[in-house]
C-alpha cells in the first residue's frame, strides 16, 4: 500500500473554486497509486487526526485533498497552520461507511442491490451522502428508493 508524507502549511482555494482549506499532492505521487486520481485515500494529520477523503485537480497538474470547516476546527488549525501529514489509500474502495439503513434495504431488496452495485464508486458515495442528510429513517428509506432510481439517470442538485 503506497503512503506519502509531507509538512505543507495549508492553503485555501480562491472564494470563487469553493474557498475550500487544502493540502497540495503532487501529480508524480498520485501517479504512484494504482487508481491514480481516482484512488480513495486515508489522511492523517499531524499523527493523530484521521480521514477518508478523495483527489481534486488542482488546475497545474497536481491535486489537492480538501480539509472542511469542521476538520480544521477539531484539529485546532487555521489557514496558514503548518501541518505533518500522511496520506494512504483506503482499503475501502467506496471510501465511506454504508449505512446501516442503506445495507439493510439492499438486503431485503434485490433489484435496488443490483442497480446500486452497478452504479460507479462516485454515484454509490452520491446516494450514501444524500441519504446521510436525511434524519429521519423512514424518510431516508423512501430516499434509498429514490435516489438509486434517480441515479441511473444524471442526478440534479434540485432533486437532492
Amino acid at each position: 500500500m503506497q503512503t506519502f508524507q509531507d509538512e505543507q502549511i495549508i492553503e485555501q482555494l480562491e472564494k470563487r473554486k469553493g474557498g475550500y482549506f487544502y493540502l497540495t499532492i503532487p501529480a508524480e505521487v498520485v501517479n504512484l497509486f494504482e487508481n491514480k486520481r481516482h484512488t480513495r485515500l486515508i489522511c492523517t494529520i499531524d499523527n493523530h487526526f484521521a480521514f477518508q477523503c478523495g483527489l481534486n485537480h488542482l488546475g497545474d497538474g497536481n491535486f489537492f485533498i480538501i480539509i472542511g470547516s469542521q476538520k480544521m476546527k477539531e484539529i485546532g488549525r487555521k489557514l496558514g497552520d503548518k501541518v505533518r501529514f500522511e496520506i494512504k489509500e483506503d482499503p475501502n474502495a467506496l471510501g465511506v461507511d454504508i449505512p446501516e439503513v442503506l445495507e439493510a434495504v439492499l438486503e431485503q431488496d434485490e433489484e435496488l442491490k443490483s442497480i446500486f452495485d452497478n452504479l460507479s464508486l462516485g454515484k454509490q458515495r452520491s446516494v450514501i451522502f444524500a441519504i446521510q442528510k436525511i434524519k429521519n429513517i423512514d424518510k431516508q428509506i423512501e430516499g434509498i428508493r429514490k435516489y438509486i432510481g434517480l441515479v441511473q439517470q444524471p442526478m440534479r442538485k434540485k432533486e437532492l
